[in-house]
């Protein structure tokens, strides 16, 4: 990995353990392994004498729940819920840790404070085109399997854990394979020699696998498996160039009373369709639409997504936004979107 070696770690401990105000941040939306992440960077620095502050824009999924014990209640700060106080800490610290995203306008309503702040800031990410010159230290790589594994691989080589995994401490450790496990949908994509080696590391080091595969995947509500009955019977279309999609608009995600987190997985389920190349899951928020885009081997999630989503991602794992009314009048217009502009893009028209 380019961007980790003995400069780069000795420079990311001088940085870490010479702060006062440290604050850890993840993108907008966070999923597991913005989530798992920063819970482990969070346990990482309480375990070695440290204060840190995790601040996000909006709230994690329910499923993650047991990453945040009750001790941490005072040391997360949602920006949706309290503005002044995730603004001030930001604009207070001395250190600004950014975890899993590659630009500050991927944490919405953070960006402007962290733009402003004249904290120190650290990347560590996996996503393509990383806003390098934003940050005093970038750690940004693109052949692991997520956030999750690329903290794991420089925390690993500090001073303080010395190349051994039980040293990170077993909250520390849970939370890296939490984040893993989810960015790969389980060992299903982006998967790299790299990534086995750690889940191999961790289990030696006792992180009970078994206990995180049951929070994140039995802990649903029942509406969750209702909704994605109706999806598959109802919602889940499929196009003649091997492109399935599913539209979620507000009437459906009130009816089923959906929570952030609650459709995890879903984009993946009809790349189970041999013909099918790509799957896009669309789902209507405010003035806007997020999009996850997933595709099998020779076909570019990213660039789709680059060229008519707004957004952008993985080869294989992408995601993006359609913006109401500039590139849909409405949510209703979505399926004619998509189905006219991957026709495009998967015959090269």
């Amino acid at each position: 990995m380019k961007d980790i070696n003995s400069g780069s770690i000795r420079t990311f401990e001088d940085m870490t353990f010479g702060a006062s105000d440290i604050v850890i941040t993840t993108h907008m939306k966070p999923d597991g392994d913005a989530i798992g992440s920063s819970v482990a960077m969070y346990r990482f620095l309480k375990d070695n004498g440290k204060s840190p502050k995790i601040v996000i824009n909006d709230s994690y999924p329910p499923y993650l729940s047991f990453l945040i014990t009750p001790e941490m209640s005072d040391d997360l700060i949602i920006r949706t819920e309290d503005p002044q106080e995730a603004d001030g800490l930001i604009l207070g610290s001395d250190l600004i840790i950014c975890l899993d995203f590659n630009a500050f306008h991927r944490t919405d309503g953070l960006e402007a404070s962290l733009k402003e702040a004249n904290g120190r800031k650290i990347l560590i990410d996996h996503h393509l085109n990383p806003s390098r010159e934003a940050f005093d230290l970038s750690f940004s790589e693109t052949e692991v399997s997520s956030a999750s594994e690329l903290l794991y691989h420089i925390l690993i080589n500090t001073s303080a854990a010395g190349g051994d995994a039980a040293r990170l401490g077993r909250k520390c450790a849970e939370a890296i394979m939490t984040g893993m496990t989810t960015d790969t949908n389980n060992f299903a994509n982006s998967v790299y020699p790299s990534t086995l080696h750690m889940a191999s590391d961790l289990l030696a080091a006792g992180v009970d696998r078994e206990m995180i595969l049951n929070c994140i995947y039995n802990q649903y509500g029942e509406n969750r498996l209702r909704l994605l009955g109706h999806i598959m019977k109802d919602l889940l279309k499929t196009t003649p160039d091997g492109v399935a999609y599913i539209v979620l608009d507000k009437e459906t995600l009130n009816r089923y009373n959906v929570a952030e987190g609650d459709t995890e997985g879903f984009v993946n389920m009809p790349l189970s369709i041999a013909r099918i190349r790509m799957s896009i899951l669309i789902k209507e928020d405010g003035d806007r639409v997020r999009v996850s885009i997933r595709s099998k081997r020779g076909t570019s999630a990213n660039m789709c997504a680059r060229r008519f989503f707004n957004g952008g991602g993985h080869e294989n794992a992408a995601g993006g936004r359609l913006y109401i009314p500039d590139d849909i009048k409405g949510i209703e217009e979505a399926g004619d979107y998509i189905e006219r502009n991957t026709h495009i893009f998967l015959n090269n028209e």
